[in-house]
């Protein structure tokens, strides 16, 4: 056994978030994944793990008795647990719900129920600390346990009883991360310091050290231009990749979608775009509203035609039955991004112009791979985006890779301060993220 700490990581994906534990001298001896293409990417770039392919069900014992067999009488300090949010996340939330109005989809989203099989190994191997992340809806989440319905974080705590547990909705912007994404982060411990620690200052977590306006102190949040303004650039018609960076590219537009892209302002949506025929700007804007069943549905009766001079807008729009009419979609769809504000959380659409603020702030087209890594806080020596020495993952996998998982440095500041506290190095005026991980 070396002297690096050892973890599990669970729910691995490509091992983004393996990235973070590597950059805190923490040795991921063990992971799962259920995916194969997720399963490639991560054994290119964590050759030494052991990594358990398949159901986390299926697995499970095999995941305990080959950690006890790595760790060879030494103790587990870290579990990192990432279970899929899909079942809880707005993104397809309002499918999901008219999927089970249908009658097409279970009440309780299966996806939700892999936390059990997580617990059960957590609790037969007895990690000092464990990170669990998820979207923030889990923390009103219930799923079924023992006979009845819980909420998901009850279920920890009623699970994990050695474990000190907090659990905190935090803005990753506020940690100078270059993107406003709320998520829940879970904390279980089982060492004392740490929990001494919480009975003193009231917290796992440490204390925000951004601001959107720089107040109280705060620095002001990294932004789009901070991490990605520098980078050559590109346009969706007439240069959409670099010669020198094979990540930095982006998909074609045809000529409809540019026409809408190359008319919509900074920070607005390409469905409030007005005439460029005659000038008019006073068309009606998109809207959307929730319908009955709690479903987001974006307006129908958006114009695409100038209410001035009649020429067409250049809205996302279709023909049907030869008529042509606006497009479903969402108001931060087609939307272009605000150089002066963090990017919107990079979800598996990042390379296309209808996602949400996604648009670049000044040039034509989408974000690239290389932009979409670097405002996900992973640099160019963080990770091979090939599944063997040499032959490149599909742009699908990439995409769902990135969208999948969570920026590495928020996790890199959270282990670090607890590091930091189990080391009896902590101080609360001065903490580490303040010291070392101002990421620009």
């Amino acid at each position: 056994m070396d002297n690096r700490y050892k973890a599990i990581s669970l729910f691995s994906s490509s091992g983004i978030g393996d990235i973070a534990l590597k950059r805190c001298n923490i040795e991921t001896i063990v992971a799962n994944e259920l995916l194969e293409d997720r399963c490639k990417l991560f054994r290119r770039n964590f050759p030494e793990t052991h990594l358990i392919e398949g159901d986390i069900n299926e697995k499970k014992s095999e995941i305990i008795q080959q950690t006890l067999l790595k760790l060879n009488g030494h103790k587990l300090d870290y579990a990192l647990v990432t279970p899929p949010c899909q079942g809880m996340s707005k993104n397809g939330r309002g499918k999901l719900l008219a999927e089970i109005n249908a009658g097409r989809r279970p009440k309780i989203d299966p996806r939700n129920l892999l936390i059990i099989p997580a617990l059960e190994i957590i609790k037969e191997l007895k990690p000092t600390t464990v990170i669990f992340e998820n979207v923030s809806e889990m923390i009103n989440t219930s799923i079924p346990f023992d006979g009845k319905i819980l909420p998901i974080i009850e279920i920890i705590k009623n699970t994990l009883t050695e474990y000190e547990v907090e659990p905190k909705v935090i803005e990753f912007a506020d940690y100078g991360i270059p993107q406003r994404r709320l998520r829940l982060i879970t904390i279980a411990t089982r060492s004392d310091l740490i929990k001494k620690h919480k009975m003193n200052y009231g917290s796992f977590f440490p204390p925000k050290t951004h601001s959107k306006n720089s107040n109280e102190g705060l620095m002001k949040w990294v932004t789009v231009r901070d991490v990605i303004g520098s980078l050559e650039k590109l346009d969706g018609k007439t240069k959409t990749n670099s010669f020198n960076d094979p990540l930095h590219k982006v998909p074609k537009l045809d000529e409809m979608k540019f026409w809408w892209v190359s008319n919509t302002p900074l920070n607005k949506s390409a469905f409030d775009n007005q005439c460029v025929s005659c000038g008019f700007n006073k068309n009606k804007l998109h809207s959307s509203n929730k319908n009955s069943f709690g479903v987001n549905k974006s307006s129908r009766d958006t114009p695409v035609y100038c209410k001035n001079c009649n020429a067409l807008l250049p809205r996302p729009s279709i023909k049907k039955n030869g008529k042509i009419q606006i497009m479903t979609g969402f108001t931060s769809a087609y939307k272009r991004m605000d150089w002066d504000l963090p990017a919107s959380a990079i979800t598996r659409n990042f390379p296309y112009v209808c996602s949400d603020n996604k648009i670049h702030p000044e040039q034509n087209r989408s974000l690239s791979i290389r932009e979409a890594c670097l405002l996900h806080t992973i640099s160019n020596e963080d990770f091979y985006f090939e599944t063997c020495k040499g032959v490149d993952a599909k742009l699908t996998t990439i995409r769902d890779t990135l969208g999948e998982s969570v920026p590495p440095l928020i996790i890199e500041i959270l282990l670090k301060n607890l590091q930091s506290i189990a080391s009896k190095n902590f101080d609360l005026n001065e903490t580490l993220i303040q010291k070392q991980l101002i990421f620009t």
